[in-house]
């Protein structure tokens, strides 16, 4: 039976169709479970006042509760993110107030910086999926402060990866987290052009890490290695990078791994004048760079299979005509990794999600994609799987 029930009176485990009275203008992405009550409180601060419930649909409250897959098992992922999103969100308040003090020529507070990357570590080293997931999640207006935040977010996973203890990635993250300080020194029609900069504007742009330099060594408590990774995250093997054009035997092996992480990151960014590429096609890039003598070849390969050939987080196309996000790798067969499918191509909706092991269905992936191939955002879709549990 489907009837009208007051906010107030909602219950985990019943099937909601829609919103019925709001005092926004809120819409679902889509009917589904209350898995729990955080959806309850979601509900309540969007200002909705009743909604649409059918009864026939309504799930035990105790297997309704907690963020199941269909095997019963926790979703880490999606149990994580929450808090994930808090620590990008923090990490971008902590950039933006150091891009502040530099530009009204303040001293850099190392402290923060210090704390969040700490934090980032921790949680990288719990679950580095969780926030390799987040990095997907970006404002195309603030690619500055999230280019920064995501870079160093990858030089921790990948400092991880390579088996690197945490007094020593806690160097290397902080020197990602402050590579690009320096842009801020940047006239702004140069930063933010949005097409190809001139010779004389891309001479301008490279002075970024002189100022990046300048600025990080002019901080209290900034150790040789931080200023020594976002000094060297430009430089490219064959000596055609700056500001030093040094060469590879020059090149620390810290400063070859924030290049890749940067220039990955950078790749894969959606931006107000310019989509990213799929993490396939950047994959393909960084072997290229490798292979012209640009980036460090078995760094290059490390770091794909860090991240994996269908990166925690990314969107890929399965061949039911579902759209999925990919929640664990496969190490053994790493184009089947774990995903939860939530979107059904031929209708152009939101689905019922469904958690697929593709080592174990006739399921396979066609492509990796986007969210803007589908006039699809990714906030959304993180918070329609957020309420499906």
């Amino acid at each position: 039976m489907i009837i009208e029930k007051e906010l107030s009176a909602l219950s985990i485990g019943e099937y909601v169709i829609d919103i019925v009275k709001q005092q926004g203008s809120y819409t679902l992405t889509g009917a589904g479970h209350i898995k729990n009550k955080n959806v309850i409180s979601l509900l309540t601060k969007k200002g909705v006042i009743s909604v649409l419930v059918d009864t026939d649909k309504a799930l035990n409250p105790a297997s309704a509760n907690g963020n199941h897959d269909s095997n019963g098992q926790q979703s880490p992922v999606i149990i994580e993110i929450k808090k994930a999103k808090k620590i990008f969100s923090d990490s971008k308040n902590i950039q933006r107030r150091i891009l502040k003090d530099v530009a009204m020529g303040k001293e850099i507070n190392i402290e923060p910086i210090i704390d969040i990357a700490n934090i980032t570590i921790d949680t990288v080293f719990k679950n580095p999926d969780a926030l390799a997931c987040v990095i997907n999640i970006r404002d195309k207006d603030e690619y500055l402060l999230e280019h920064s935040v995501s870079v160093s977010v990858l030089m921790t996973i990948f400092s991880r990866y390579l088996g690197l203890d945490k007094p020593l990635v806690q160097q290397l993250t902080i020197g990602a987290f402050l590579h690009d300080v320096g842009k801020i020194k940047i006239d702004d029609n140069i930063l933010h052009k949005p097409g190809r900069l001139t010779k004389a504007e891309f001479d301008v742009m490279k002075t970024h890490v002189n100022h990046s330099i300048d600025i990080i060594s002019a901080t209290p408590g900034v150790s040789e290695l931080s200023l020594e990774v976002a000094a060297l995250h430009h430089e490219r093997l064959n000596g055609t990078g700056y500001p030093y054009n040094i060469e590879e035997k020059d090149i620390s092996r810290y400063g070859r791994m924030i290049t890749i992480c940067d220039i990955f990151d950078a790749l894969t960014a959606d931006r107000c004048y310019k989509e990213g590429y799929p993490h396939i096609k950047a994959f393909s890039i960084l072997r290229k760079l490798a292979q012209d003598e640009h980036l460090d070849q078995q760094l290059v390969d490390q770091f794909i299979k860090c991240m994996g050939v269908y990166p925690v987080g990314s969107l890929v196309e399965l061949n039911s005509h579902k759209l999925a996000i990919v929640e664990a790798r496969n190490q053994d067969d790493p184009i089947r990794p774990k995903v939860r499918s939530f979107f059904n191509v031929d209708d152009n909706r939101y689905v019922m999600t469904e958690d697929i092991d593709l080592t174990d269905t006739e399921d396979f992936i066609v492509k990796g994609v986007k969210a803007d191939d589908f006039d699809l955002d990714m906030n959304k879709i993180i918070e329609f799987l957020l309420m499906q549990g």
